[in-house]
């Protein structure tokens, strides 16, 4: 595959992408979900991945009625997730050598995810791969979450790359609507979420992994 532009940077999201954590995450929902007595359904929680903290607040309450204790409900969900992380948290396929070929290529990275800032720290110490990103862009850093642009755009002006030489990579719906809505040359990698027709127009291709998105970059002169 040939890219439309030079990529001069890459933008990644996180959840999904880089760790598995939205599988880990889903377990803990569930838990949370017999905690208050409600049951989280496989539809109602994809409808949430790529969304910042705030915009789950107000579709939870949506869900459940405007009653439902939103806020303790995901404190209690974060605090299974927790309890999971050291056990069950994996990083995607491919990740290692996607980092190695931009390393080669003297290529800035960052990260632009919903999620927020402590959670990338922590995940990235537990791989120590916090030194191998140029920038964090989470939650906060933005003033508008992801479908909303804002959040790619923040990370191409810190790497301080044109978003039209950034190739962003998304595994969630919303992220790819982000990153498009930016202007980047988009790759989604599915992780829970399959790609849809919408996504295939948004995204330049789906890749089965980041090691198929390695071999694509590699072949780029």
């Amino acid at each position: 595959m040939v890219f439309p532009n030079p990529v001069k940077a890459v933008v990644f999201d996180m959840d999904g992408l880089l760790f598995d954590t939205e599988a880990v995450f889903r377990i803990a929902m569930a838990r949370a979900g017999a905690d208050h007595g409600v049951a989280v359904s496989d539809a109602f929680y994809a409808s949430l991945i790529g969304l910042p903290p705030d915009q789950g607040l107000v579709m939870m309450r949506a869900e459940f009625g405007a009653a439902f204790p939103a806020a303790d409900f995901f404190a209690c969900c974060h605090g299974h997730f927790g309890g999971l992380l050291d056990s069950e948290l994996r990083m995607k396929p491919g990740v290692l050598a996607m980092l190695d070929l931009l390393d080669r290529r003297a290529l800035p990275r960052a990260i632009a995810t919903s999620s927020k800032r402590a959670s990338v720290d922590h995940h990235l110490a537990h791989f120590g791969l916090a030194h191998r990103f140029d920038a964090i862009i989470a939650h906060g850093d933005y003033p508008q979450g992801k479908p909303h642009p804002a959040p790619y755009l923040h990370g191409a002006r810190a790497l301080g790359v044109a978003p039209e030489h950034c190739l962003a990579l998304e595994d969630s719906h919303n992220g790819v609507r982000s990153a498009a809505a930016a202007g980047m040359m988009t790759v989604m990698v599915p992780d829970l979420l399959p790609a849809t027709d919408e996504m295939r127009r948004l995204a330049l291709r789906v890749a089965d992994d980041l090691l198929a998105v390695r071999d694509m970059l590699a072949r780029q002169d």
